[in-house]
């Protein structure tokens, strides 16, 4: 079960190495930090789960990534849009449940979580300070609709609707890559664990009679944690818009959380942290919750038991979801 702690003053996971038996590894993979610790008795036997568990996510990485054309993710991009329903694409069985579950948060949250966002979202290069004009992004909107992606779970037959459509699995496939890796510490017996890739972290167990302590990074500097959770056996999800960004000409923040509505950046919120039982959801859900707003998304996590909210808005205001206690 989840339990978040209030303790003091992101998403860093606090671990101690200087125990013997805490083992530890950090990889760049997924076009982020990838970072396991674990309690092993063992030396050789932990290098093996940790080298497992770094496999693993260079295997997803392969299989999903849209910037790899070999991948599984980049063939339905190339394939599905020429598909149709009489003769549609077939996929693995794992690239449909990644697909099945963006599609249940599409429905979910009225379309807040929409994998073709990447439609137009491919056009930003936030490194190059890049965006569409407007003619791009009008030529483009029509395609940005998650209905358009039609998928048969038990065939595992894709197609989609508009040409133009185009998915990335960004805002979900992190969170599934940290609930396998624990999947896998969790078959080699490893009780004690943490295992993170970027904003998304798999606790498993407690750090060993004490709780993992988790800390929101602070939206508006370069180092710093606003607020510290003590957490055991769970998955948190943090959001925000200073992860990739830049500053456009007209002074406005221009980051990768897009609103599929608009076509453009989601304003009013500058960090959402969601704490729940899986990654694979708490992923999608901190994305949701950014693009639906406080009050809307509050009150979907509100109604999801087990699951908790951390909202930072742009003007700093910390709100929190009914199960959590604020710090005094």
């Amino acid at each position: 079960m989840c339990r978040p702690l209030f303790g003091g003053l992101a998403l860093l996971i606090l671990s101690s190495h200087a125990m013997a038996a805490w083992h530890g590894d950090t990889q760049d993979i997924m076009g982020t930090r990838v970072s396991a610790v674990l309690w092993h008795d063992d030396p050789l036997q932990a290098e093996a789960a940790l080298a497992a568990v770094m496999e693993e996510m260079r295997r997803i990485d392969r299989e999903f990534s849209p910037y790899i054309e070999s991948s599984q993710l980049s063939r339905a991009n190339q394939l599905a849009p020429a598909a149709n329903a009489q003769k549609p694409l077939v996929i693995s069985p794992e690239l449909a449940l990644l697909i099945e579950r963006s599609l249940h948060y599409g429905e979910l949250t009225g379309g807040a979580f929409d994998i073709t966002y990447a439609s137009l979202g491919r056009y930003y290069d936030y490194r190059a300070k890049l965006k569409p004009d407007e003619a791009e992004r009008e030529a483009v909107m029509p395609a940005i609709n998650y209905r358009y992606v039609h998928l048969d779970k038990h065939s595992h037959k894709l197609w989609f609707e508009h040409p133009r459509v185009y998915i990335d699995l960004g805002g979900i496939a992190k969170g599934y890559a940290v609930d396998r890796a624990i999947a896998i510490l969790q078959a080699r017996g490893v009780k004690h664990a943490t295992v993170s890739a970027g904003g998304d972290s798999r606790l498993l167990g407690d750090k060993r009679g004490r709780p993992w302590v988790v800390g929101i990074k602070n939206p508006r500097a370069e180092e710093g944690v606003v607020i510290s959770l003590p957490l055991e056996n769970c998955a948190i999800s943090t959001s925000g818009d200073y992860e990739r960004y830049f500053i456009d000409e007209q002074g406005e923040r221009v980051h990768h959380i897009m609103n599929p509505r608009t076509g453009k950046s989601a304003r009013g919120i500058m960090s959402v942290t969601i704490i729940g039982p899986l990654g694979f959801d708490t992923d999608a859900l901190s994305t949701s919750v950014f693009v639906m707003g406080v009050e809307k998304g509050l009150a979907l996590i509100e109604g999801m038991p087990g699951y908790d909210a951390v909202v930072i808005t742009e003007a700093g205001k910390v709100h929190y979801s009914k199960g959590l206690t604020p710090p005094e």
